[in-house]
């Protein structure tokens, strides 16, 4: 997006971009669809915001309801398992490698490495609720940037890539458009349209299901995963995994790991997951019983992704405003900074999670799968050493998965 938006297309500049950023960051939810969004409402108003924010999403829906679809209709085929075996241990080392990117974009001072430390032993070693977590990055980041100005100032290490370019269509000096204003009057027709919305959708399904039923208990909990969840899908993906795998066993640890492979497979945020999830609860609780599985799929898959991404639009549309008054004011952007350094070490500590379900996939008395040990190195290394793209590298751990299959059928 930074490449497109700001190099080559220069719809908005590079501070504008970061500010942009830093804001979604530390948002709860999904923060690459909220980039989207806020550009886009930026740009051209509030359908400009709802247009690029759904547009950023429906592709990769519709693609990975299909994905999913095939994963649950074939997934046993042992073409199809081995395949996902080798890119279990890519997605490990594609975490690994979010958290290092995020983390030279974010932590330029001694003291917001500290933090990420923090955060990480934090989640780790003593299970700190994610929000407590940022909360207290947030505070910490406050009395930084009091303290400790230079340290907390809002940034980043996004560079251009040489010579000089014309000026952005939202460049620096850019007054803030008419729109993008704060207005109380705005702000309540925003939240109202978005609450009403999540409202009537809710009603419905509990109407027709009930509450204690699958489809509405989506809803309540994807709700909940947009909200408390902040540093975008990585960060989101632990809370996701504690509620869908272990409170409500829509699907299996080994299958969310499955469907975070398909996610990264796709075009589109890796937040759409969720969109996995929602399917496979859908199938596996039949929600509209045995002969209707894959109806029930799409079904909750839609209904995942519409709790999950409704939030986002109500954030950009209603908050967006206040961000564009806060350029460079230290006060509000250094507890976005704490809070940003935090994430790092909590995505740390999901590649240490994913690393160890593939590695000992039966726990810590099971076999250590040396194949996907190697596999995971090799990826890595074509990451971090040879700075290969992600497709590529997917593509290739399928490809070694798919062979191993083979040699050991």
């Amino acid at each position: 997006m930074h490449r497109e938006l700001v190099d080559e297309k220069r719809w908005i500049s590079e501070q504008r971009f970061l500010h942009a950023l830093n804001y979604c960051m530390v948002l709860p939810g999904p923060e690459a669809q909220q980039l989207a969004t806020y550009i886009g409402w930026l740009l051209h108003r509030t359908w400009g915001g709802v247009v690029a924010g759904a547009l950023f999403v429906l592709p990769s829906l519709v693609l990975l309801v299909a994905l999913s679809w095939l994963y649950m209709a074939f997934g046993n085929v042992p073409a199809v398992a081995g395949i996902l075996y080798g890119i279990k241990p890519a997605v490990t080392a594609i975490v690994l490698q979010a958290a290092w990117r995020i983390g030279g974009r974010a932590l330029r001072h001694p003291l917001l490495w500290a933090v990420a430390a923090a955060a990480f032993v934090a989640i780790f070693a003593f299970a700190v609720p994610f929000p407590a977590i940022v909360v207290g990055a947030g505070v910490v980041g406050a009395i930084g940037g009091r303290l400790a100005p230079g340290a907390f100032a809002a940034g980043g290490s996004h560079r251009r890539t040489g010579g000089t370019h014309s000026p952005a269509v939202i460049d620096d000096d850019t007054p803030t458009p008419a729109h993008a204003r704060f207005r109380w009057s705005r702000l309540a027709r925003v939240a109202g349209v978005c609450i009403a919305l999540w409202l009537v959708v809710l009603v419905l399904l509990v109407a027709a299901w009930g509450p204690g039923a699958t489809l509405p208990r989506m809803g309540w909990f994807f709700t909940k995963a947009a909200l408390l969840t902040f540093g975008g899908a990585y960060a989101v993906l632990p809370y996701v995994y504690q509620g869908a795998v272990e409170t409500y066993a829509w699907l299996t640890p080994a299958q969310m790991i499955d469907g975070l492979a398909l996610g990264e497979t796709t075009p589109g945020p890796l937040i759409m997951v969720v969109a996995f999830v929602g399917f496979v609860g859908g199938w596996t609780r039949q929600v509209f019983g045995p002969d209707a599985l894959a109806v029930a799929g799409i079904a909750a898959a839609a209904v995942a992704t519409f709790f999950t991404f409704l939030p986002s639009f109500l954030f950009i549309l209603a908050g967006g405003p206040l961000v564009e008054s806060t350029h460079g004011r230290i006060g509000y952007t250094a507890p976005l900074t704490g809070i940003t350094a935090a994430v790092v070490g909590v995505i740390v500590n999901l590649a240490l999670f994913f690393a160890w379900h593939v590695l000992w996939p039966q726990g810590w008395d099971g076999r250590f799968e040396w194949p996907a040990a190697a596999i995971g190195a090799a990826a890595a290394a074509a990451l971090f050493r040879f700075r290969a793209g992600v497709i590529p590298v997917i593509l290739a751990c399928g490809a070694a998965g798919l062979g191993l299959a083979f040699v050991r059928a």
